[in-house]
C-alpha cells in the first residue's frame, strides 16, 4: 500500500502500525544500531510506481524503515513524500547489481552506488529479521 505522507495524518499512521507494527523505541533503535537506511539512488521501478517518481530528470532518491512486522520505503518526489508499506510476508529482496525490493505486484530497484554500500549493514538486519519473522511460522513436516 503507498500513502501520501507529506502531512501527517492521524488514520495513515494507525494503517502503519496495524500493517508493520509500530515503530521502534529510542532505546531498541539504539540497540539494535539503527533501524533505518541512509537515502540511496533509485534506478528502476515498476511501472505502476512511475507516478510516484519525478518525471524530469532529476535523481530519485528513498530510504527504508525497519518495523517489527515489515518495512516503509519512504520515496521523495519534489515537494511530496510518500510511502510504501510493505509486511515482511509480502516483501521479496533480490541482489541483482544493486537491490531490489518486491511486493504487492511493484519493485524498486536500488543502484550499485557509494550510498548503496553504505547500506551494507542495513540490509544485513533487514535479512535477519525477515528469516525472524518467517521463523515464527514455519511449520515441520509439510
Amino acid at each position: 500500500m503507498i500513502l501520501n505522507s507529506t502531512h501527517t495524518n492521524k488514520e495513515h499512521k494507525q494503517i502503519i502500525n496495524d500493517l508493520v507494527g509500530k515503530p521502534y523505541s529510542f532505546m531498541e533503535s539504539f540497540k539494535m544500531g539503527g533501524v533505518g537506511s541512509k537515502r540511496m539512488i533509485i534506478e528502476n521501478v515498476s511501472p505502476n510506481m512511475n507516478q510516484y517518481l519525478n518525471l524530469v530528470s532529476d535523481i530519485n532518491y528513498a530510504n527504508i524503515e525497519m518495523r517489527s512486522g515489515g518495512i516503509i520505503i519512504y520515496i521523495n518526489k519534489g515537494l511530496k513524500n510518500f510511502s510504501w508499506i510493505i509486511p515482511f510476508y509480502q516483501l521479496v529482496i533480490y541482489k541483482t547489481n544493486g537491490t531490489s525490493i518486491h511486493a504487492q505486484g511493484k519493485f524498486i530497484h536500488f543502484r550499485n552506488n557509494k550510498t548503496f554500500k553504505e547500506n551494507k549493514s542495513f540490509f544485513d538486519k533487514l535479512l535477519n529479521a525477515k528469516v525472524e519473522y518467517d521463523e515464527r511460522f514455519s511449520f515441520q513436516g509439510i
